[in-house]
């Protein structure tokens, strides 16, 4: 895993004032602990939100446009003052979600393997802002050495009076524990995260009502992404107009954004940036470019969940809106280059696969849709598709989009689909069989379990 910083592309400087999330980071990849931390101007900030009153955190984090770094996007001002303003409902949850199951993103295990007591912070002067007191740390399964750094950052924290009673004699209390999942991708929504820390299957809810009005076993919940709430200590002790002053020019996102590449480019990795620098930036000077040999063929900006652009839409500027204006979406923020050996037929039946294997199962169009774009995509990846199926998978791609399913689970899946077959047509079509003949809908879909 490789980090870089804004400066010239060959040095490891990385500055506080440009690099809020990764300044501290140690040049041997060792976590930063307690001490460390400390003497590089940990706590400062939730020091300074512990003399604050609630609200006025709450407005902070609005007005500086923090918007949620795990996909979707969504301000994160607004989503904490959706939190009841009742006194009385003095129970009140903050979970992060530390899932990342995502294929093709690992940006928040490197903030949990190597700061994790940035996050620790972040939850602190969050919990704050929205007057919970006790938070989860849901955390994939696999992340082993994640779980085993949070830990460790937890009870540093909790020895210096940083967590716990009366934190630094404020008043407030606060508790943070670190909970495994038994490794659901469906456990991102954040519903279904709630279901499976309760112990339940994790299965997504209807919304209304929202979590924060009925959470975590009945009570107001805030859910938030881990660079989202990596990103509030930063906002607390800079201000507004410095977090404003970090995105590149034209992006209407505030603040910087772990990004990288993977796939067969010369330097795969992560690098903290400004939200609005172009794709082609990241991807020459800071990836690299292709190896030598591979030509880019296309790229996804964000995660499996994301459509596929092509080499001439890498002029795209790296932001919401800006992802937004080539047919997609920003996603998580790590790209991915599919050289020019790759067949996409094989790369979407690896990915629809995926997808339905990760389906809770919930709703029909879901449930049974995914794993019929499975069975068409590996009949065209064999040679032995059916006239009609790119029709199929079309139909699919729009009766498992935006509002036609319970969840944001089979849009993400079937955008990838969608988006390969309007650039890469000419490839699902050459699986079709010259010697087969029509079969009609009825019969797919009798077959869909096969």
């Amino acid at each position: 895993m490789s980090l870089t910083s804004l400066g010239p592309i060959n040095s490891s400087a990385r500055s506080e004032e440009q690099h809020p999330l990764t300044w501290r980071l140690r040049e041997d990849g060792a976590p930063v602990w307690l001490d460390e931390y400390r003497a590089k101007n940990g706590y400062q900030a939730a020091e300074t939100a512990l003399k604050q009153a609630p609200d006025d955190l709450v407005n902070q984090v609005k007005e500086a446009g923090l918007k949620g770094r795990g996909g979707a996007g969504f301000p994160t001002g607004v989503k904490w003052s959706l939190m009841p303003k009742d006194e009385s409902l003095d129970i009140r949850y903050l979970l992060c979600n530390a899932d990342e199951m995502e294929p093709n993103t690992w940006k928040d295990r490197l903030l949990m393997e190597q700061l994790p007591h940035l996050l620790v912070e972040g939850m602190l002067i969050s919990a704050r802002a929205l007057k919970a007191y006790r938070g989860y740390i849901f955390l994939r399964g696999e992340y082993v050495d994640a779980a085993r750094h949070l830990n460790r950052a937890i009870v540093e924290a909790r020895e210096a009076g940083l967590l716990g009673k009366n934190i630094l004699g404020s008043g407030f209390d606060f508790e943070l524990i670190v909970h495994t999942g038994a490794g659901r991708y469906i456990c991102g929504e954040e519903t279904a995260l709630i279901s499976s820390l309760e112990g339940r299957r994790a299965n997504p809810r209807s919304k209304p009502p929202f979590p924060a009005a009925v959470g975590v076993w009945g009570k107001p919940t805030c859910v938030n992404n881990v660079e989202t709430l990596c990103n509030v200590p930063s906002i607390i002790g800079n201000g507004i107009p410095w977090y404003q002053g970090l995105a590149r020019e034209g992006s209407e996102d505030h603040g910087t954004k772990l990004m990288g590449f993977s796939g067969k480019v010369k330097n795969p990795g992560v690098w903290e940036l400004p939200l609005g620098i172009p794709a082609r930036e990241l991807f020459e000077d800071y990836a690299g470019g292709m190896r030598d040999g591979y030509t880019l063929k296309a790229w996804q900006p964000g995660g499996a969940g994301t459509g596929f652009l092509l080499p001439e839409h890498l002029d795209a500027q790296m932001f919401s809106g800006g992802i937004g204006k080539v047919g997609t979406r920003m996603g998580t923020g790590l790209a991915l280059a599919v050289d020019d050996s790759v067949s996409m037929v094989s790369l979407l039946r690896n990915m629809e696969e995926f997808f339905s294997r990760e389906s809770c199962g919930w709703c029909t169009p879901c449930r049974d849709g995914l794993p019929w774009s499975v069975k068409i995509l590996r009949a065209l990846e064999r040679g032995e598709g059916n006239p009609g199926d790119i029709e199929t998978l079309l139909q699919l791609v729009s009766g498992l989009g935006p509002g036609k399913t319970f969840c944001a689970h089979a849009p993400g899946a079937v955008e990838p689909l969608g988006s390969a077959i309007k650039y890469f047509r000419d490839e699902f079509e050459a699986g079709v069989s010259k010697e087969s003949g029509t079969e009609d809908v009825a019969t797919l879909q009798m077959d869909i379990g096969a």
